[in-house]
């Protein structure tokens, strides 16, 4: 599962959460892979369906089945958050059965003017969260984005706590990984923002991260501390959701996990290499003043694509320009 495609979904969760919060009497359906169902658990007058990308709904026949599917729940209205090749179709179906429509503009013009190496445009791009709800006004469902709900806190289950002890400490989540190289903080700056953190026996760090080289990794992190674990391969993906839930902060790269803990309500320090915030991700209702990047002084390109996928010689330790003093400071003014 990419990481990007699991922070696309999560920046949905905070509009959807607005959307039902205004419009109580509006039905809304998602469609999603299965494995995304646990990001809307819990949200009235949602209902998700499952897109079965594997077996039914493959191929060209395959969106025409769930478009047939889709059309069956008497839809209104077809919002594309994604705006992709199977979306577009989808989303064209409908208009052709006489339904409203309306797309996502994902700003490509203004994130290349952003992270060209001539001519840089540096100025803040409208958010994510800003483009989903221009798609719900093209519906005529206006939102106001400036007063959210989060979910409550989840109950951590026996299995959780087996790990990580009572919760009698402050919880701190650390995400090391993202998709590209050229998003993750050096780890041996990182073990040593874990070393300082882990000074304070008040703290509870719980590391994150997926497949066998990052439990690796997440394992030589943690070994010399008592007060550090490693969460990775250790519980499922919905317990991991209640377990993000609780804590007090997130430390992530610019990644599907700083989203996740941001649409939780959780506040989330984050770390940008070769991107920045300015092109519209950063997370939900999360400050400016916690999204520490790279230092521009020394590397000017920056930032040098919006996704981390461009490599640019000489750019490889972008992130070193970060100190883990600072960063160790910021989560101890965030607890």
């Amino acid at each position: 599962m990419r990481l990007s495609a699991m922070g696309d979904v999560a920046m949905t969760v905070p509009v959807l959460r607005a959307f039902v919060k205004q419009y109580p009497d509006v039905k809304l359906t998602v469609i999603s892979r299965p494995f995304f169902k646990p990001f809307f658990d819990g949200i009235p007058n949602l209902e998700f369906f499952a897109f079965d990308e594997k077996e039914r709904h493959k191929g060209f026949a395959g969106l025409l089945r769930l478009f047939g599917d889709v059309k069956k729940l008497k839809i209104d209205a077809f919002a594309d958050l994604h705006n992709v090749l199977r979306s577009k179709i989808v989303s064209l179906l409908f208009a052709l059965s006489g339904k409203k429509r309306a797309t996502v503009d994902k700003g490509r013009e203004g994130k290349k003017e952003l992270t060209r190496a001539e001519n840089k445009i540096f100025k803040q791009l409208p958010t994510m969260f800003e483009r989903h709800a221009k798609v719900f006004e093209e519906l005529g469902f206006s939102l106001d984005l400036s007063d959210p709900t989060f979910p409550e806190k989840a109950i951590l289950s026996s299995d959780i706590l087996e790990i990580i002890g009572d919760k009698n400490q402050k919880l701190i989540g650390i995400a090391p990984f993202a998709q590209y190289d050229s998003k993750v903080y050096p780890q041996d700056l990182m073990q040593e923002v874990i070393a300082k953190l882990a000074e304070n026996k008040e703290y509870k760090i719980l590391l994150f991260g997926g497949g066998k080289k990052e439990i690796e990794i997440l394992d030589s992190l943690s070994q010399p501390f008592e007060n550090v674990i490693n969460m990775a391969g250790k519980i499922k993906f919905q317990q991991e959701l209640q377990l993000i839930s609780n804590l007090d902060v997130m430390l992530s790269m610019d990644s599907g996990n700083a989203h996740i803990a941001a649409m939780l309500g959780v506040k989330v320090i984050t770390l940008w290499g070769a991107t920045h915030p300015y092109a519209g991700f950063l997370p939900f209702n999360q400050s400016l003043e916690n999204a520490l990047t790279s230092d521009r002084n020394q590397y000017p390109q920056l930032p040098t694509s919006v996704y981390g996928n461009k490599i640019v010689e000489g750019y490889e330790d972008a992130m070193r320009s970060i100190s883990p003093k600072d960063i160790v400071e910021k989560i101890q003014l965030s607890i």
